[in-house]
């Protein structure tokens, strides 16, 4: 009987696709794409030309690929495009979509309906917002990013330490404050004008890929434009495939990711998240003879004391707390929880040290 070898579809990575997204994205393999990031058509619904106060006109989201003959064609539209890309996005991978208060609703409902599991809602608030030049509603200052795993089990990435880092120490938190683009960044077509009326600052990819990829993954665009995701990816150290209709757009971003400069690997090193790491017991440092049995831990500042046990426990001076060093630290202070690793230190030459050294030593060992 004769040999059969199935073709293995591969990936067209670093590459910019024509075509529509849905079919483009039908034709790669399933479970292929690590994160997908989407600035869809906003479905703006525009009536009329708009105008400065100055009688000089608003160069607005007018173009044909952001108008649909109603909602419901629109929600098809959007059904079909996220059905496509799931299937595409690994178990274990997860995807962004951005919108206005024009479409970022029927975006959430469609991203539920499909299966994805909603993750956190971002808002990106413009710290230069266009006005609002009729004076009869709000000024629109901010758009709206979805972030949705695959399932509810998927085990998504997400960088903490890294987005803490880049927030000097503090949680990122789910409000964004970034500039539009303008200046150098804003792209130019060959009269001058704004290349693409909704291209998305630098800024705001580096976030999103920062947080939710590493190096070496593989990013997907289906709506390509000038080819933010593709330039920030390419100097990140990620992979990129663009999807894109527009033969303008295309070669705008083909030009414009040629000019990227990719990272050296020593600099895309990000601070590491401390649940990935190891898991080390504390009755481990006692094992080793790190720490000894009868041995005394400080709180910190002093306040409390805890004598080591023998199985990895602690009791305190008044032998009246036993239990983890999370449960005894957490019983001093009167605290529903306590992170004994931080919470407790031991004695060297007069001087205390926190026993979450003693741990690093291990993991260290570890790697």
């Amino acid at each position: 009987m004769a040999k059969t070898t199935a073709k293995v579809a591969t990936l067209p990575l670093d590459e910019i696709l024509a075509g529509d997204c849905i079919e483009r994205m039908n034709a790669l393999p399933e479970a292929s794409v690590d994160l997908i990031f989407a600035d869809p058509p906003y479905n703006l619904q525009l009536k009329g030309e708009l105008h400065r106060p100055d009688n000089s006109r608003v160069d607005a989201v007018d173009d044909h690929w952001d108008q649909f003959a109603s909602f419901q064609v629109y929600d098809r539209f959007t059904h079909a495009w996220l059905a496509a890309a799931r299937r595409i996005l690994k178990p274990h991978g997860a995807i962004w979509v951005i919108g206005s208060y024009h479409n970022i609703f029927r975006l959430g409902t469609a991203l539920q309906d499909q299966g994805f599991w909603m993750l956190n809602d971002v808002v990106w608030r413009k710290t230069n917002p266009m006005p609002n030049f009729r004076g009869k509603r709000l000024t629109n200052a901010h758009e709206t990013l979805i972030w949705a795993s695959k399932s509810e089990n998927s085990k998504y990435t997400f960088n903490y330490e890294a987005m803490k880092a880049l927030n000097e120490g503090t949680q990122m938190r789910s409000d964004w404050t970034l500039p539009i683009c303008t200046g150098h960044e804003r792209l130019k077509d060959a009269n001058g004008d704004k290349a693409h009326p909704t291209q998305k600052p630098e800024s705001l990819l580096h976030r999103v890929l920062l947080a939710t990829t590493n190096p070496g993954d593989v990013v997907l665009d289906p709506f390509f434009g000038t080819g933010t995701t593709g330039a920030v990816a390419k100097m990140l150290g990620r992979h990129f495939i663009g999807i894109e209709r527009e033969e303008e757009y295309r070669e705008i971003a083909a030009q414009r990711i040629a000019r990227v400069r990719r990272i050296e690997a020593s600099a895309l090193e990000v601070t590491g998240s401390k649940r990935a790491e190891p898991r080390v017991p504390f009755g481990t440092l006692v094992e080793r003879g790190m720490l000894r049995p009868g041995e005394n831990l400080y709180s910190t500042g002093s306040r409390h004391t805890a004598k080591i046990r023998a199985d990895g426990t602690l009791v305190d001076a008044q032998d009246a707390v036993k239990g983890s060093i999370h449960q005894v630290g957490a019983k001093l202070e009167g605290a529903p929880s306590c992170n004994g690793w931080t919470y407790w230190h031991f004695q060297r030459e007069g001087k205390l040290i926190p026993i979450d050294m003693l741990r690093q030593q291990i993991r260290d060992e570890m790697n």
